[in-house]
């Protein structure tokens, strides 16, 4: 294609100005669409009549409400209670060689690769498929997903907010056995060591603590359930607690990212402070020092063993949160300009940092605990809701001021959960808005229908049986479907968009391409590590088992039906949107797989996927696309005065093509 300079008695038959409102000036450009495609003529750019919406569209505060929210979503509670126990299982130190591989290769690339995508097209994780339409499935995929996760999330820290209830005594009321909840085999645990437990048994797997009586009797009332078939009425204790998170969570995100902003100044700094604090309390403990070293330990034997890659592979996944369609949320709410790379590169180092900073506050205090029992720290260490409902709070018990670190350890629980969960509902809800406008308008209807909707579906978790119901949607509702989402997703976007004009668009933002690495990733490691993952996550997949509870057969076929409930959204939007097209079969392909604001182009076979695509302007080349947040970006650029999309934009800006644009 080449750029026409049409003479000036025809630019009013190309694009009156009055229509759009444009101010002529002495050199101006006029975008104008034709069957040959894009021609700049000597007039004004004209934005198309959404312009102004995009425009309109809500941001950041500040930046660092954006670092906050970004950091808080990434930093959830399984860098506390999986990350340490999964590092000191596959051999300490050595752990790391694997878990920081997988970080630089997959982790960081889609990290970025996420936020980037959301920045420049400013869209929700649906509508962002606009690059490539067919496509659009799995924008409801991650949406769904994050949905259900949402459903027993919640639950999670309703659990958290229950304890720091019930901590506000002078005496923690997991620290005997004089309860109402307390079974007649309830023992007190000065009385229990090595020789006590014999046959094998782990202090961490032992039910008749106080601390695990507390959790599973007083809490979750276990005992009066036979299994997810007998699940029995909601706990009005949890109920009431749930409910005041649901409440947090709206009133948190019921004015979108100028609400959320400011929350997560507190929840996504909190932990790092209780962490300290733990950390000082617990390195002052008798054995401290050893539950370090078990920490540390260096085995690199256990490199050999296909489980401890992974395991790393799942935990760098999991832990930097990309495929939920959280970062494309949070990143369409930046300014076109922000430097989405550094970002990337921050959060999840500082991500990764945590993980195994909160090790050495966990392991300590699990040093501590083997010291006290005479037994080894692998009968002490465990993972999950074990770590931190039950050793960890029986291990605080004990401590001088305990009901002051029993409070502040359940705050830190509070808020890694609730800017986590904060970030999951945004995602359902600008994902769904951006594509719904209707929703938009009623934002706030919307975010208490969501809330209100998780709320319902959580009530099946906090029910006697109500930690089966949690187990399932925990193992299904995102393990391989999210896996097999961010599979598509990475295809998507390097391989039928293409990393070249992703990288055109990265340009477009910051001023400079990806370098040659960041590219190979997103076209070849993360789409294999991806594949990796998914296939490892179906071959590990066994049975599923709470305790020594094994669930029946119909609830893997649930479980399943849940898992494929988001995942059939790729095929089945794609399929439809092939029908939907008009044209020949290769037209219909080239519509589904050419961005939207090139559809004009299909008719004319000028398709870029087809065959390369190029815009000239005199004597030199370069990659044409010009959206409304790019009209904002060229004015940005060159420092023209600007009020929206429509203000005109003087030819030297494209006047040195060598300058990107």
């Amino acid at each position: 294609m080449n750029i026409q300079v049409l003479p000036e008695h025809k630019l009013s038959s190309v694009a009156p100005l009055k229509q759009f409102n444009v101010e002529k000036k002495e050199v101006e450009l006029i975008l104008v669409k034709e069957q040959n495609g894009v021609q700049y003529t000597n007039s004004s750019v004209v934005a198309s009549p959404n312009c102004a919406e995009e425009v309109d569209r809500e941001t950041w505060g500040k930046k660092l409400d954006f670092l906050l929210s970004v950091i808080g979503f990434a930093v959830d509670l399984a860098n506390v209670w999986r990350f340490p126990y999964l590092c000191y299982k596959n051999g300490g130190g050595a752990f790391l060689i694997p878990y920081i591989l997988f970080l630089f290769i997959a982790g960081m690339p889609l990290f970025y690769m996420e936020l980037a995508l959301g920045q420049y097209n400013r869209e929700g994780a649906a509508t962002v498929w606009k690059i490539c339409p067919v496509f659009k499935g799995v924008g409801y995929t991650v949406i769904v997903i994050a949905l259900y996760v949402g459903f027993y999330y919640n639950v999670i820290i309703a659990w958290s907010l229950y304890y720091l209830y019930a901590s506000l005594t002078s005496e923690l009321p997991w620290l005997r056995c004089n309860n109402l909840w307390n079974s007649p085999n309830c023992t007190d645990p000065k009385l229990i060591n090595g020789t006590f437990l014999g046959n094998g048994t782990s202090y961490a797997k032992y039910k008749n603590t106080p601390a695990a009586e507390f959790y599973e009797r007083g809490v979750l009332h276990i005992h009066e359930s036979k299994g997810i078939d007998d699940l029995g009425l909601p706990r009005w204790e949890l109920t009431i607690c749930l409910v005041m998170v649901v409440f947090i969570l709206y009133f948190s995100l019921w004015k979108g990212v100028k609400s959320s902003g400011k929350v997560v100044y507190i929840t996504a700094t909190m932990p790092y402070l209780v962490l300290l604090v733990l950390l000082i309390r617990g390195i002052t403990l008798p054995g401290a020092m050893n539950g370090i070293r078990a920490y540390l330990h260096i085995d690199l034997k256990k490199l050999n063993n296909p489980q401890v890659w992974i395991d790393a592979a799942t935990q760098i996944f999991y832990s930097l949160g990309a495929g939920f369609g959280v970062l494309i949320a949070f990143a369409s709410y930046n300014k076109f300009d922000n430097n989405c790379y550094r970002d990337a590169i921050l959060t999840t180092t500082i991500n990764c940092i945590t993980s195994f900073f909160s090790g050495f506050a966990i392991f300590s205090v699990l040093g501590y605990m083997a010291e006290q029992h005479g037994v080894n720290i692998k009968d002490v260490a465990t993972e999950g809701a074990g770590l931190v409902f039950i050793i960890y709070p029986e291990a605080i018990s004990t401590l001088p001021g305990s009901t002051f670190f029993a409070i502040v350890f359940f705050i830190m629980l509070l808020t890694l959960g609730i800017d986590s969960s904060m970030g999951g509902m945004e995602a359902v809800i600008t994902g769904l808005s951006d594509d719904f406008k209707i929703l938009k308008r009623n934002r706030k209807i919307f975010t208490f229908a969501t809330a209100f909707g998780t709320f319902l579906v959580a009530l099946l978790c906090v029910t006697n049986g109500g930690i089966y119901v949690l187990t399932l949607l925990d193992k299904y509702a995102a393990g391989t479907s999210i896996l097999f989402g961010v599979l598509i997703e990475a295809i998507g976007v390097s391989w039928f968009y293409g990393v070249d004009r992703f990288s055109e668009d990265i340009e477009r933002m910051m001023g400079f391409k990806p370098g040659i690495y960041w590219r190979l990733c997103w076209k070849f490691v993360s789409p294999v590590f991806l594949l990796f993952v998914v296939i490892a996550s179906i071959v590990t997949s066994g049975d599923l088992r709470y305790d020594e509870y094994t669930f029946p057969y119909w609830s893997n076929i649930v479980g399943w039906s849940i898992a494929l409930s988001s995942m059939l959204f790729v095929p089945i939007y794609a399929i439809y949107k092939f029908l939907s097209m008009p044209g020949s079969f290769k037209e219909r392909i080239a519509y589904c797989i050419t961005p939207e604001h090139e559809h004009h182009l299909v008719a004319e076979g000028n398709v870029r996927q087809f065959k390369g695509m190029s815009v000239t302007y005199k004597t030199k080349t370069f990659p044409f696309s010009l959206s409304c947040s790019t009209l904002l970006r060229v004015n940005q650029r060159i420092g023209n005065p600007y009020r929206s999309a429509t203000d005109a934009v003087p030819s030297s800006a494209l006047a040195d093509t060598d300058r990107p644009v």
